[in-house]
């Protein structure tokens, strides 16, 4: 594994660019709206407690 890059080190834009990119283009990048997040979390540990809200 490669050491940390340091604060010191120039910054490889194109790397974060790159990664910036792929993340943005994953289904994992996309939102949920807060408010369904909301009702999950205060359902969490009652008898009718609510699944994760869908990703979208």
């Amino acid at each position: 594994m490669p050491d940390p890059a340091s604060l010191f080190d120039p910054e490889d834009t194109d790397a974060k660019d790159r990664a910036l990119a792929a993340a943005e283009a994953s289904p994992e990048a996309e939102d949920v709206p807060l408010a369904d997040v909301r009702r999950w979390l205060e359902s969490w540990g009652k008898p009718d407690e609510l699944p994760p809200p869908p990703w979208k």
